[in-house]
């Protein structure tokens, strides 16, 4: 049985997100879909989350294509493995060939893991949506959740 992990912060829900799951679960009879907790989020991005992770694990679990969430509340992926027990881990082809990429399919070797890099959607990403957010907020003199 291929069971498949795909994980993200999947804070602001866009059609990229959707795009990796449904592409993930094409290649494997399971799929765990993981949650980067908001506290991960904080550290390990630098980033404050818009939606709590519980809401962000509720919107996930909700799609067809995930059978099963998995929140991760410490950086490292292996652990996530230890969790969980995928057998395939997915992640945007963005990640090919860089750092962070290199090091996760050097210790997922290890384990008999095998990473699937999938299509990043180019069009849209969280980052681009943080952006226009700010500046929707800057010039509107109103705070992140929508109030002056």
């Amino acid at each position: 049985m291929r069971i498949g992990y795909a994980a993200g912060g999947f804070d602001l829900f866009h059609v990229g997100h959707l795009n990796l799951l449904r592409r993930a679960r094409e290649h494997c009879d399971l799929l765990i879909a993981g949650v980067v907790s908001d506290e991960m989020l904080r550290e390990v991005k630098g980033i404050e989350p818009v939606i709590p992770t519980a809401e962000r694990a509720e919107i996930v679990g909700g799609l067809r294509c995930v059978d099963r969430v998995h929140i991760e509340t410490t950086p490292s992926k292996l652990d996530a493995w230890h969790e969980v027990g995928f057998t395939h881990f997915f992640k945007g082809d963005d990640w090919r060939g860089t750092p962070k990429g290199l090091l996760l399919e050097t210790q997922f070797a290890e384990v008999g893991v095998q990473i699937e890099y999938l299509p990043y959607t180019m069009h849209t990403s969280s980052t681009a949506l943080r952006r226009a957010l700010e500046v929707l907020t800057s010039t509107n003199g109103l705070s992140r959740t929508g109030t002056p």
